[in-house]
């Protein structure tokens, strides 16, 4: 009998999930996919559009500023080398395809969930392999899809916070969805205290619902996770909505409150969205984003030197 990739689900876990933040135990990339002869391989022939080698600058007042670069002749073992010793945060985009072996994985957990959640049925599931530094702390954000993080190498600390006007306000989520800027929030200090915080080990998990923002803090270890994003129906139409609201605020009409928007109302925003963006109203920023630094053999240690 094939060993199940999810071993512990509960009553409270399936309540739970989508609902709440949550976390629970998985055998995903246990079987040495992510040390470090194998991820040496997958950098050495990663394409290097889909690598993403940020570094983010914090202020006093924790507010971030991000600085993203290109590994420019850097070979797979210097980039897992720059990794551990410095401070960067490595996402290699489209993983679940580019690294088949473990995307089968994530995709198998997932047809897990699937059977164990019942309603719980998402229409596409993809992600993303992230490579981070012992002292990276990605900063208070969102993301446009569901989530659920497959954590396998290091101990981290990740801060969940409510999906609320106060925490998520709706025009930057409106911003985030439209990919006008990154998936950061305004962050302040206070906001901990409402947070439901996980310090996650390897085989390890986390959860929480759709659009919910977190933030996370790498505890003194190299780190390896997989963050699966997933889009539902009930998720693809919160997004488009989200996308139609943002039009319809920058043509300076009223934005509708969509938390206070009935769910029938929201699809036909979503169905607005899906021509808004066939008319091009619609502009993704975030591919122009200017990569201001390259990762090379000189720089082992993740120190960045600028173009």
């Amino acid at each position: 009998m094939t060993e199940r990739l999810i071993p512990h689900w509960s009553d409270e876990l399936q309540e739970a999930f989508l609902k709440a933040p949550m976390a629970f135990q998985h055998r995903v990339g246990a079987s040495g996919l992510v040390e470090d002869e194998a991820l040496t391989a997958l950098l050495d022939r990663y394409p290097a559009e889909l690598m993403d080698i940020n570094v983010w600058d914090y202020d006093a007042q924790a507010q971030s500023t991000l600085r993203t670069g290109r590994r420019g002749g850097a070979d797979g073992a210097a980039v897992l080398e720059a990794v551990k010793g410095g401070r960067l945060w490595v996402n290699l985009r489209q993983a679940d395809t580019v690294y088949p072996e473990l995307g089968r994985q994530v995709h198998a957990a997932f047809a897990e969930l699937r059977d164990m959640i019942p309603g719980f049925k998402p229409a596409k599931v993809y992600g993303q392999l992230i490579l981070s530094s012992p002292r990276n702390k990605t900063p208070y954000h969102a993301d446009p899809a569901g989530v659920v993080l497959f954590h396998m190498r290091g101990r981290k600390r990740l801060w969940i916070y409510p999906e609320d006007e106060a925490h998520a306000p709706q025009e930057h989520m409106e911003a985030v969805t439209m990919r006008l800027k990154t998936e950061d929030l305004p962050y302040r200090r206070e906001m901990d205290a409402a947070a439901t915080v996980y310090d996650l080990e390897p085989g390890m998990a986390a959860c929480w619902p759709v659009h919910a923002p977190h933030r996370v803090d790498n505890l003194g270890e190299f780190n390896v996770s997989f963050s699966a994003d997933y889009q539902t129906w009930p998720s693809r139409v919160k997004c488009g909505a989200h996308i139609a609201s943002g039009v319809i605020r920058r043509w300076g009409w009223p934005a509708p409150d969509l938390r206070r928007t009935p769910i029938a109302a929201q699809a036909g925003l979503w169905a607005a969205s899906v021509a808004m963006k066939k008319a091009g109203l619609v502009e993704n920023r975030i591919s122009k984003f200017e990569r201001t630094f390259e990762l090379g053999r000189d720089n082992p240690e993740g120190k960045m030197t600028a173009n």
